[in-house]
């Protein structure tokens, strides 16, 4: 071997190294960075409201995944793949939204949407407050300053180191959660945690969790409001069979106490199986879509369906942008009651302009 190739070669095994020591380096950093959530823990109430419910008043609550305000129609994320029928395999390009100016807008037709409804509960997900992907836009104080009548509880579910990838548009620095709001007063709230995933792919998800807010009804009794976010990323649906079961657990315990009990959120599971393949698609029915449907569930709850889901799907896939009929949609956003609640459901219309998710409105009376 001549000088010049030698040379050529040290070279080379030097920047290797470095490579190697980089990607080294950030791998500890993932690691040491890494930790859950303490579980049971009180939430603050900002803002509490004096006003009680009564039994057999009608009320409104509104679940909303706001997808940390990224996803306008022409956004598809990384993490997202699907199979279409053509035989075609895609994958989702961005890491973060597209700009800042994309995610202000999307929080803002968020906002509008929410007062249009004008819910007496509003139960969010997915709402950043110091986020990279959101560009460190506040989500949380920009929804609770547009409701100054409402009190609020958040309860963080994502708080990841820096995540280098996609390499040219890295998702960056996460801290994001859940925001409930309320009309009501709310006597106590309460985050509590999920079981996740134990292998590499609990540094990409969310710290699960689903919070409690005991708002007390005139007479003495209480309603409990659940927001609850399950596990996508979960190939088999293990992790999120074993979220459902703590839940379970939880909400029979709940009703026996002689509560009302209303469970709302992104269950990311189809809320039926008549919902696997029900709306216009080019793409296969993909393998997250586990079912949900109220033999999963306690004895005395089930799902509400909406009164127009056959029109009307909550969730769009993400690995390309959106295009009415092509993107595969399913519902696995709504709520789950207590057979002393009576209730109806609607999907709010909003054709995924602001988010991958569309509002499900809950009408109820407690019996």
């Amino acid at each position: 071997m001549n000088k010049k190739a030698s040379n050529l070669l040290k070279a080379l095994l030097i920047l290797l190294c470095a490579v190697l020591l980089v990607v080294g380096i950030y791998v500890v950093y993932v690691l040491i960075s890494f930790s859950r959530l303490p579980d049971n823990t009180t939430l603050e109430i900002k803002n509490n409201q004096s006003k009680t419910m009564k039994s057999g008043v009608e009320y409104t609550a509104v679940t909303f995944n706001t997808a940390f305000g990224a996803y306008s129609t022409d956004f598809s994320f990384f993490m997202d793949t699907a199979d279409w029928k053509d035989g075609t395999h895609t994958v989702g390009k961005y890491g973060k939204a597209i700009d800042r100016v994309h995610v202000i807008e999307n929080v803002e037709s968020q906002a509008a949407v929410l007062r249009d409804i004008a819910a007496d509960f509003i139960l969010l997900q997915e709402v950043d407050t110091d986020a990279t992907r959101s560009y460190h836009i506040d989500m949380a104080t920009y929804f609770e300053a547009t409701f100054p009548f409402m009190n609020s509880t958040f309860a963080v579910n994502y708080h990841s180191a820096w995540l280098n990838y996609p390499i040219l548009d890295p998702h960056g620095i996460a801290n994001a959660g859940l925001l409930t709001m309320s009309r009501f007063n709310v006597e106590s709230a309460e985050r509590v945690s999920y079981p996740i995933a134990s292998d590499f792919s609990k540094f990409f998800d969310l710290d699960r969790c689903f919070t409690i807010e005991r708002i007390p009804v005139e007479g003495g009794k209480t309603l409990v409001l659940i927001n609850s976010h399950m596990s996508a990323y979960d190939e088999g649906g293990v992790i999120r069979q074993k979220q459902l079961e703590l839940l379970s657990s939880f909400i029979a315990e709940e009703y026996n106490k002689g509560n009302w009990v209303i469970i709302g959120g992104d269950f990311n599971h189809a809320l039926g199986e008549e919902y696997l393949d029900a709306y216009p698609s080019e793409q296969v029915v993909p393998v997250w879509a586990k079912v949900l449907d109220d033999s999963d569930l306690p004895s005395h709850f089930s799902i509400v369906k909406p009164e127009n889901d056959m029109e009307e799907a909550t969730c769009r896939s993400a690995d390309t942008p959106y295009i009415e009929g092509y993107n595969y949609t399913t519902i696995i956003d709504g709520f789950i009651v207590s057979d002393n609640v009576e209730a109806t459901a609607t999907i709010y219309h909003t054709g995924y302009e602001n988010s991958d998710h569309q509002p499900v409105i809950l009408t109820f009376t407690l019996k």
